[in-house]
């Protein structure tokens, strides 16, 4: 049965990853600008770009999960305790919700990896084209970083959206 220790579990995980998301997230635009204002070629430029503009997204989305995942934890372990129907009303499909998003940002990362793959191939042997080979190259390094990081998190969820079902099953035998 899936217990209060399991949804506690979930969410540390989250939020230990959400921290990594962050750190990588800074270090995107650490590299980003570092690459724009020191290296300063036209294939650093080029690859500041996604670095920047996928780090900031990265550190966004990673610092608003770390803020939000103690109250969530906190929230729906008292569910589980004192409010049961809530979870089946509430924490359940926010968490379907959660699951059909992580398929749209799968699919918009293997996109934009398979776009800048392409970008490389193509691009590869071009020295007068460098700044958007190096756009590739980042982009590539930044939607394969993200769709790692977004399939560990989707697993993850499917497991904890599942344990909440077997819950909500669980309380409904319970007289």
């Amino acid at each position: 049965m899936f217990t209060k220790a399991d949804a506690e579990a979930y969410f540390t995980a989250e939020k230990i990853e959400s921290l990594v998301f962050v750190l990588l997230g800074i270090t995107a635009v650490v590299v980003a600008l570092l690459f724009w204002f020191w290296l300063k070629t036209p294939l650093h430029k080029g690859a500041a770009v996604p670095l920047i503009v996928v780090g900031l997204l990265q550190l966004t989305v990673g610092y608003t999960v770390y803020s939000r995942s103690d109250t969530q934890r906190k929230d729906i372990v008292y569910k589980m305790d004192l409010n049961p129907d809530a979870i089946a009303t509430q924490e359940i499909p926010r968490m379907e919700k959660v699951m059909r998003n992580f398929v749209v940002y799968r699919w918009t990362e293997i996109v934009l990896l398979l776009v800048a793959l392409v970008g490389i191939f193509l691009l590869k042997n071009q020295p007068d084209k460098l700044m958007l080979y190096g756009v590739a190259l980042g982009l590539a390094v930044q939607a394969a970083i993200s769709l790692s990081a977004d399939y560990t998190a989707e697993k993850r969820g499917a497991i904890y959206l599942n344990g909440l079902k077997d819950f909500v099953q669980q309380t409904k035998r319970m007289p």
